[in-house]
């Protein structure tokens, strides 16, 4: 058995925690990877992330950045999280209960009794380009945020028209997402049990109120009145693309696979400032 681990960037405690679990996990004979950051500052040898996808289980450590960052490796490898950030939506595992919930995982899955909760991702297309999958939300926008970097948008949504004008950009978020970039963008919380995707307006002008709309939507932003605009998928990998063009944005496989018990929905949103 073959399990990843990820330990937060620069943070010395998930490093040893990452240390400590691969100690534990050798004693019962599987082979631990870590990803070439982790590798590093624990003085190993690593792996690119993307080998993760031949793994069984990986293990993130660190906040929900890392969590990301790990997912997108995974691809359809289960993930448990383990919470040392502040808020913790994808972690649900508090560090002094990490190594016996991660040797509860790995025995889970010898025996075949694990079972993941999936969490969808997105993504967006232009074309024949598709966009790295997103866990939390695609942002079409401007070149730049503020005055003079804005684009005009008609967004459709399964071929009838939603709302058009003047903005920053458009947001289309997964539930898990609701809790990020779109709550400070002034869209709604959504329950993980609530499937849907949510399409929030940023700084527009006039426009609509932010709505969800169900899982297996086309969510299309055809984009204009700039010289360029780009397609953002979890803040990362920022693609420009060239006004008029239509933007579909919507569900893609493979799902990520939470491993683990869930987070508590309600206590991670206490957290929130």
């Amino acid at each position: 058995m073959n399990v990843g681990i990820v330990a937060q960037r620069g943070n010395r405690r998930a490093a040893n925690l990452a240390a400590d679990l691969q100690s534990r996990l050798n004693e019962t004979d599987v082979t631990v990877r870590f990803d070439d950051e982790t590798a590093h500052a624990l003085d190993t040898t690593g792996v690119d992330v993307t080998a993760f996808a031949t793994c069984d289980l990986v293990v993130s450590i660190g906040g929900d950045g890392t969590f990301l960052y790990a997912a997108r490796g995974a691809h359809d490898t289960p993930v448990l999280g383990v919470n040392l950030g502040e808020v913790g939506f994808l972690n649900a595992i508090p560090p002094e209960s990490a190594v016996e919930a991660v040797m509860a995982e790995v025995e889970a899955l010898r025996e075949g009794t694990s079972h993941a909760r999936n969490v969808p991702r997105l993504a967006a297309s232009v074309g024949d380009w598709t966009g790295e999958p997103a866990v939390n939300e695609v942002v079409v926008q401007g070149p730049r945020r503020g005055r003079g970097g804005g684009i005009d948008v008609e967004v459709r949504v399964d071929g009838s028209p939603y709302t058009s004008g003047h903005v920053d950009g458009v947001l289309v978020a997964t539930p898990t997402g609701s809790t990020a970039y779109n709550l400070s963008e002034g869209g709604p919380l959504v329950h993980p049990r609530v499937d849907g995707l949510v399409v929030t307006e940023m700084c527009a002008d006039g426009g609509m109120p932010p709505l969800v709309v169900p899982p297996d939507s086309d969510v299309v932003v055809n984009v204009s009145g700039a010289h360029s605009a780009v397609v953002v998928s979890d803040g990362r990998n920022a693609h420009e693309v060239e006004p008029p063009v239509d933007v579909h944005v919507g569900r893609t496989d493979p799902p990520v696979r939470l491993a683990g018990p869930a987070a508590d929905f309600f206590e991670a949103l206490n957290k929130l400032d």
